[in-house]
């Protein structure tokens, strides 16, 4: 009750400004949009829904991919294409491509290496109007997308106290989805980043506690093919026979037209996804079964906006742990420090048990009727991931496997690759005086890990690769003595970037058919690139192409992807190699909500600028890989902080765009410039300083 009165008068304040302010911001009358309804309390719950929607929605995508990869490719070469986290073993699964194709689920038969070759151009890459429809499941999906976080105890810093650091990644808008604030009241004094609509400190610190937050990435979704009554597709089948769907309608309104309605069906594991996308109905392919997702953020009461209003009253490490308890709606990997040296990570969250007998482990869509599918509880807190003081006085998360060996509950089997986490730890232990301009030397590295194990796969095929072209060997030689720092300046990062694009259009684009202009296209494949040019991706020939009579190597595909790429580059930049810019395009596409749908008002409401980094680097800049802007980056560090638990130090704080949402307010932009720089303002003063300017 005390935390509804909260919000309540959060409302309230909400709903005062609404009623009182004058003008509304331009948006509205541009678009001759009415006045905003009333905010309600279900308002500022659904925003925190569709922040868990966000991070949440990759678990359904992997496994749609699982399901559209089956009509056209066996299994083992699905595993090839979807390998396990470096170090682990592959989990042990039934064979769902069978499965499927005794279902009826699924529209082609898979393909394999016995198939014929069509003779066609050499590497050309069918678009996705050629193709039919985009793949869109896997938009705002990626190998480099997440956040960093990181915490030294005071053994690692100048002060002798801990630091604290945290960079969510996310979409790039403008207005930001972030605003920095501070909050004095009785009992309460926080400081840090919080999102419009949400009361209280996201990230953040109180007098005593700091703490800041990535993306665990549990698999938190399930999606289940539910069999529909022959003589009744009002009903599907359970472990208990037949029953009804449950349905509700939503009526959308639309400016100038009668009102849309929408009947939103579910089943006794969620709402049916069936129908709402041609490319679901494309994965499913199938008039006898729908679709159906079970998700934890649906299930039952929600305490997350509780554990936030006591983590912002945290006076010690004990306490902000015992806040985290209530922390429910989507699981992240904490970090926190106190004032008395104490640091520790905590990964809290609902996170579903599944059966021992589940053979899919829910990395693929499964039989709803099937009972051992079914979830049988979740995670209990005493159970999730935590570790208080380490002996090293370090803990990074960055979205890689957070768990040591023989830690026992089932998190995922799709972690995120552990560069980013690997060169933030060999910074953070480079070094015994850490400080708060360090941790921000940190966020601002460019060096891509990633970069340096392909180099090192391609150089590996040498002397196989040897270019036609004086360029093309120029080239060669300039990326075999690189250091994988991918500098807006360099020409580098722009040619592995290009060859790598082409190179896997070569490799992949054959066997993926009209599946290649989507995945190959908003995926990078990195760890299979890596396995196939390692020779550790053996389920066919994927350097073969099968559109060709001959029998092609993976070093006469580089080969040729690398000649063909720098007469690409010179042609279209008018430059020789050395005369490229990795900055001139590869460019932060900040879009503003929601003009940049629109051509005009894009260029005066939206933000464009030049970025180092790439999706492996500690700056991340993940590639888009779009046909039309293929280096562009809309997906990169939403905010960044820095905070120093010592008395004397200061809290630091950047994002893109500026403080105002306001187009014409002159804070609308002002903090773009220093985000493409990392250069931090102040949160709080500290001895000696001014109070940060009011935004």
């Amino acid at each position: 009750p005390d935390t509804g009165q909260l919000l309540d008068a959060y409302v309230a304040g909400i709903n005062h400004v609404l009623a009182t302010a004058e003008p509304l911001p331009p948006e509205f009358p541009l678009t001759g949009a009415a006045a905003p309804a009333p905010w309600t309390r279900a308002d500022s719950l659904s925003w925190m829904l569709l922040m868990a929607w966000d991070l949440s929605a990759q678990s359904h995508r992997n496994e749609l991919t699982r399901l559209r990869l089956a009509q056209q490719l066996d299994q083992a070469s699905i595993d090839d294409l979807r390998p396990p986290y470096p170090g682990d073993p592959r989990p042990a699964m039934a064979n769902y491509v069978e499965r499927y194709r005794l279902l009826g689920v699924g529209a082609k038969k898979p393909r394999n290496d016995a198939a014929p070759k069509a003779h066609s151009a050499l590497g050309e890459e069918p678009s996705a109007e050629r193709s039919g429809e985009h793949w869109a499941l896997a938009i705002g999906t990626g190998e480099g997308i997440g956040s960093n976080n990181w915490v030294v105890s005071g053994a690692h810093t100048r002060s002798g106290l801990p630091l604290l650091a945290n960079d969510p990644h996310l979409g790039l808008y403008a207005p930001s989805t972030w605003y920095a604030a501070r909050i004095s009241a009785p009992g309460i004094e926080a400081a840090g980043a919080t999102m419009p609509g949400v009361p209280y400190i996201i990230i953040g610190r109180t007098r005593n506690v700091a703490w800041g937050v990535t993306n665990t990435g549990p698999d938190v979704q399930d999606l289940y093919i539910e069999r529909l009554r022959p003589d009744d597709h009002a009903q599907y089948q359970t472990p208990d026979g037949y029953q009804r769907f449950q349905e509700r309608v939503e009526t959308i309104h639309v400016k100038g037209q009668a009102p849309v309605t929408h009947t939103v069906r579910s089943t006794r594991h969620g709402p049916v996804l069936s129908g709402l996308t041609p490319a679901i109905d494309q994965a499913l392919a199938s008039d006898a079964h729908v679709l159906s997702m079970r998700w934890t953020a649906l299930d039952g009461d929600d305490a997350t906006l509780r554990a936030v209003r006591h983590m912002n009253r945290a006076a010690n490490a004990d306490e902000f742990i015992a806040a985290l308890r209530d922390w429910t709606v989507v699981q992240q990997s904490f970090v926190f420090a106190d004032v008395h040296g104490v640091i520790g990570m905590l990964a809290p969250g609902r996170v579903p048990v599944r059966r021992a007998d589940n053979d899919l482990r829910g990395l693929t869509p499964a039989p709803g009727w099937d009972a051992r599918y079914d979830w049988v509880g979740h995670i209990a807190f005493e159970d999730l991931p935590r570790v208080i003081n380490p002996p090293d006085g370090l803990i990074v998360t960055a979205n890689h496997k957070i768990t040591r060996p023989g830690y026992a509950p089932h998190l995922t089997h799709e972690w995120f690759l552990p560069y980013r986490a690997q060169r933030i730890d060999s910074l953070l232990r480079a070094r015994k005086d850490h400080t708060v301009e360090s941790f921000a030397a940190i966020q601002a590295d460019v060096t891509s890990l990633a970069a340096r194990d392909l180099i090192a796969a391609l150089n590996a095929l040498q002397p196989l690769i040897q270019p036609d072209t004086p360029a093309g060997r120029l080239a060669l030689e300039r990326l075999s003595a690189w250091d994988g720092a991918m500098r807006a300046d360099a020409p580098e990062p722009l040619l592995l970037h290009a060859w790598l694009r082409a190179l896997r259009q070569r490799i992949f684009g054959d066997d993926l058919a009209e599946v290649a202009p989507d995945l190959v296209a908003t995926s990078e494949l990195t760890l299979p690139l890596l396995n196939v040019l390692r020779g550790l991706a053996t389920a066919r020939k994927w350097c073969d192409d099968q559109r060709t009579a001959r029998t092609e190597t993976c070093a006469q595909l580089a080969q040729e992807s690398l000649d063909a790429t720098v007469a690409e580059l010179a042609a279209t930049s008018g430059k020789d190699f050395l005369g490229l810019r990795w900055g001139d395009v590869h460019r932060a596409q900040i879009d503003h909500r929601p003009f940049s749908a629109v051509p005009v008002p894009r260029s005066l409401f939206g933000h464009d600028i030049e970025v180092g980094g790439d999706s492996f680097t500690v700056n991340v800049a993940q590639l888009s890989l779009r046909a039309d802007a293929p280096y562009t980056t809309r997906h990169a560090a939403s905010i960044r902080l820095v905070f120093d638990l010592a008395p004397e130090g200061g809290d630091r704080w950047i994002y893109p765009g500026g403080q105002s949402g306001n187009p014409l307010s002159p804070h609308y932009d002002d903090l773009l410039r220093r985000w493409q720089r990392v250069e931090l303002l102040p949160l709080r003063p500290g001895p000696g300083q001014a109070p940060t300017p009011a935004r």
